[in-house]
């Protein structure tokens, strides 16, 4: 098959976890890849991999999704090699465990560009081809938290989480009938260097590890939900258990859970 025959899966937060195991799934599906992050030598070492390991066209595209329209320039790199995006993975993000005002704003600020408006806008701009072609697979990495009510200490993710949800539900209403799969995955404890990098790695050490999944197991459930048109999904039967309490008990009592599960890992401070 011909480079121009495959096609192209673009991943954001491509250099680690659970992007990097979509970058290795749809390399694996026979998918070329375009791989979007802010760390360059991670991506290039990556896009190696799967060239090697797939015979696929892989390829870095290193970009910080914290800056204002940070995805024209994304998508101007992919058309000027000719291509277009078949497949959106809009999975870049981070985490804050500080309170609101604990941080500078610009850092909250990179939060919201990242996660919310630069996925969205990515999503706009590969929409068009999309639909222009009759079809398409825009998958939005979304969470548990999506479902809970906010807390103290990452006080945008579970807001910026739950609009990746509705934004995918809007999304399949309007462009399902024109071809477009759309799905947010909803993963609970995964088995990354997130929780290091985003302050709750001491509560994920006191969980069972039975509750813990793997970024490929993630990632296979979300592609097999995608390609069967499902909208939302969430990984794992304890974590759909989580997610029907989160949605179904009253909303004081999981407030009041959560915030003191906040105030023992001092997520607040």
């Amino acid at each position: 098959m011909t480079s121009e025959l495959r096609p192209l899966a673009l991943v954001t937060g491509a250099s680690a976890g659970i992007g990097a195991a979509f970058a290795r799934a749809y390399a694996a599906r026979g998918h070329d890849l375009a791989l979007v992050a802010r760390r360059g030598d991670r991506l290039e070492a990556l896009a190696a991999e799967l060239t090697t390991a797939h015979g696929v066209e892989a390829f870095a595209i290193p970009a910080d999704l914290a800056v204002l329209d940070a995805q024209a320039p994304i998508l101007a790199a992919i058309e000027a090699r000719g291509r277009h995006v078949d497949v959106l993975v809009n999975n870049a993000g981070f985490g804050i465990a500080q309170s609101f005002t604990g941080v500078p704003w610009a850092r909250q600020r990179d939060f919201l560009m990242t996660l919310v408006v630069n996925a969205c806008g990515l999503a706009y701009g590969v929409i068009p081809g999309m639909v222009e072609r009759g079809g398409g697979a825009i998958v939005n990495v979304a969470s548990l938290a999506g479902f809970a009510p906010g807390a103290a200490g990452h006080t945008l993710y579970p807001g910026a989480k739950s609009l990746a949800i509705k934004f995918s539900q809007a999304l399949d209403a309007e462009y399902r009938a024109k071809g477009l799969r759309v799905t947010a995955v909803c993963p609970g404890f995964t088995l990354t260097e997130f929780a290091q990098v985003n302050g709750t790695q001491a509560m994920m050490d006191e969980a069972p590890r039975r509750f813990f999944q793997t970024a490929d197991e993630v990632v296979r459930i979300a592609i097999a939900a995608n390609l069967r048109g499902k909208v939302v999904v969430v990984p794992g039967w304890h974590n759909q258990l989580a997610a029907a309490l989160l949605r179904y008990l009253p909303e004081s009592l999981v407030g009041a859970a959560i915030r003191r599960g906040a105030a023992k890992y001092h997520l607040e401070d």
